[in-house]
């Protein structure tokens, strides 16, 4: 079977390798690390106390920027390593379709074919290219169009947009591209991931109703949704060092935000596992089928248990210990499962996992409302 990985491969992934910032099977991670933040977080803070000039009344400092740290030092490392995650979750499952025999033998070169479709597209240079200059052009455009300044900050002055200090200029220009094309080349891979699995989707799968796994075999697919969970935190903590930067600096309620937050965690859980609903028609099919079937054979059986015990007075063999018995309440285990099977292959669990990856940056907000010894007591008489 052709090798999968949705990270492994691109343009530059390429250059990495020749930059030895990574190895065949993304190693070297630290040095990754250091290297981007050493591009997009380093020069800020050093053009930012080679250029500051102090004692300006209510100017936001470099450190005083919430929301600067919080995408640099939080979301951009966080979007790196998740690299790695992705790498280890969706490799394997991607093998389990074939190792676990879901896609049949007459499907599997199309398999095959659905793989090597999301190998090209992950490593095309036109792709990637398109990615960098969407950040040159949509990118400074969206910057342009966001809220003017107000009050002096470390990157820029009043009276402009583009009344930038030599730190902004590379805030802007450097720091600010380098996080949207991490972003967008993730995006792109949800895409590639999401497309994968459409195709499969389309393959005549077998899939068995009486699966343990309540999802006739597809649970998997639900766990695979983890490889996302750093994306989800790494979003959250953006969000959370620009809500508090609005809390902070400007005066606005925490509260005032709460349908933002609550909606931003729906949607990124709904943009994760939502698109696995394309595997219900099958897994319907599957469940349909597999109540039929079993509601035949139980048929049967039930017919002849009755004749042995009900209609065969006396009976030939004692009732206590028979093993018809068993096999009666095994029959009627196996018909629950069937019954009990979900027509997606993720459960509550799997919700719950992805929206706390998603929220856990916004819970350090509450301390700009709350004491930490109030925010205790709050916690533990929600506990308790």
């Amino acid at each position: 079977m052709t090798d999968f990985s949705l990270v492994m491969g691109g343009p530059i992934f390429q250059l990495f390798r020749k930059a030895h910032l990574t190895g065949d099977h993304l190693e070297l991670l630290h040095r990754r690390l250091l290297t981007i933040i050493s591009i997009a977080w380093l020069p800020m803070l050093v053009l930012d106390l080679v250029a500051s000039r102090p004692g300006i009344p209510g100017r936001l400092t470099f450190f005083h920027d919430v929301e600067v740290q919080a995408r640099f030092l939080v979301a951009l490392p966080v979007l790196i390593m998740a690299e790695l995650i992705a790498h280890s979750r969706l490799r394997p499952a991607v093998q389990r379709f074939a190792e676990r025999r879901i896609v049949r033998g007459e499907d599997l070169p199309r398999f095959e074919a659905a793989i090597e479709s999301a190998v090209r597209l992950r490593n095309s240079i036109p792709v990637e290219l398109a990615l960098l200059i969407s950040v040159y052009t949509l990118g400074l455009w969206l910057w342009n169009s966001r809220f003017g300044i107000e009050s002096p900050t470390w990157y820029a002055n009043p009276g402009g947009r583009w009344h930038l200090t030599p730190a902004g200029w590379w805030y802007v220009f450097v720091s600010i591209p380098i996080l949207q094309f991490v972003l967008l080349r993730w995006y792109l891979r949800f895409f590639i991931w999401y497309r994968f699995l459409w195709r499969v989707s389309k393959l005549n799968l077998h899939l068995v109703p009486i699966h343990p796994d309540h999802s006739a075999g597809l649970a998997f697919l639900g766990k695979s949704a983890y490889a996302f969970g750093p994306i989800l935190f790494a979003q959250g903590a953006m969000l959370a060092g620009l809500v508090a930067s609005r809390v902070l600096y400007r005066g606005e309620s925490l509260l005032s935000f709460k349908l933002q937050m609550g909606g931003f965690v729906a949607f990124f859980v709904l943009a994760i596992l939502g698109p696995l609903l394309m595997f219900t028609p099958r897994m319907a099919a599957a469940k349909r089928k597999g109540l039929a079937d079993y509601a035949q054979v139980a048929q049967g059986y039930v017919d002849r248990f009755e004749e042995k015990w009900v209609l065969n007075t006396p009976p030939s063999e004692e009732v206590l210990g028979s093993g018809d018995i068993q096999s009666l309440a095994d029959l009627n285990n196996s018909y629950d499962i069937v019954r009990g099977m979900r027509a997606v292959p993720f459960g509550l669990d799997d919700i719950s996992r992805l929206a706390a990856a998603t929220a856990a940056p916004l819970a350090p907000l509450l301390l700009t409302t709350f004491s930490p010894e109030e925010l205790i007591i709050r916690l533990v008489k929600i506990v308790f």
